[in-house]
């Protein structure tokens, strides 16, 4: 069972970013791209998840053999997967508690009551070593780099998705975040989710071994290997995929 992503092209006002990507986001995997700004990575990531912006003009992305190239996301997260952002919004007057759980529920089709919701909030919250003050707090309003990308992680391992798309989850946190973050991720990864990292650093694939690294630039994939690759990114920059 595996996303595949097929001969992708994608353009954004009229601007073509994906020029032909080919891929696949195996389940009981961890697939890594990296590459340089503007590469097209997070363009991957968002049209992978249904935002309407990004407009596919060729190719298909089948999940676990259905296409849904043309599907809205919400149907998409029904079927299994979840998108981790790069900048999660602030949504003043809207508690992390109540959206998470209004989540939970419609992704589900549950309807856990506030209590139980609760109590399977917290259990999932001690894997990140957070607040439970946080779930009265509105939606990232206020928040540090590091408790934003905590948040995003948190709803991971709420819904449980089968796959996860997670788009430089690794910016604008130090270090002991980073290694928080990837525990959480690592406690439930199995081998009925397959999880894509988008990153620009090694640092993160340091705690997550990806079973598969590309090479991303210009919108094209240039390059791919194992984990292995990831290092020599880190250590000698992207002219090795040159």
């Amino acid at each position: 069972m595996k996303i595949e992503i097929k001969n992708l092209h994608v353009e954004v006002e009229g601007k073509e970013i994906l020029k032909g990507v080919n891929l696949e986001i195996i389940k009981g995997e961890i697939t890594a791209i990296m590459g340089p700004n503007g590469s097209g990575k997070s363009t991957l990531a968002n049209t992978l998840m249904g935002h309407p912006k990004y407009k596919v003009t060729k190719g298909q992305i089948l999940l676990d053999g259905e296409d849904i190239t043309n599907a809205p996301a919400n149907e998409r997260a029904k079927k299994g997967l979840f998108l981790s952002f790069q900048y999660p919004s602030e949504i003043s007057g809207v508690r992390v508690s109540s959206f998470l759980r209004t989540a939970y529920n419609a992704v589900t089709g549950k309807d856990l009551s506030v209590v139980d919701f609760h109590k399977l909030l917290k259990e999932k919250m001690s894997k990140l070593n957070m607040d439970s003050a946080l779930l009265k707090r509105s939606l990232n309003e206020g928040f540090s780099g590091g408790e934003k990308k905590k948040c995003e992680i948190l709803q991971l391992i709420t819904l449980n998705p089968k796959y996860a798309l997670l788009d430089e989850t690794d910016s604008g946190t130090d270090v002991d975040a980073l290694k928080v973050i990837a525990d959480g991720i690592k406690s439930i990864m199995d081998k009925d989710m397959g999880i894509l990292v988008i990153t620009h650093y090694y640092r993160f694939l340091d705690y997550l071994t990806p079973n598969k690294t590309y090479i991303m630039q210009a919108g094209k994939i240039i390059k791919q290997g194992g984990p292995e690759l990831a290092k020599q990114i880190e250590e000698q920059g992207y002219q090795i995929a040159q």
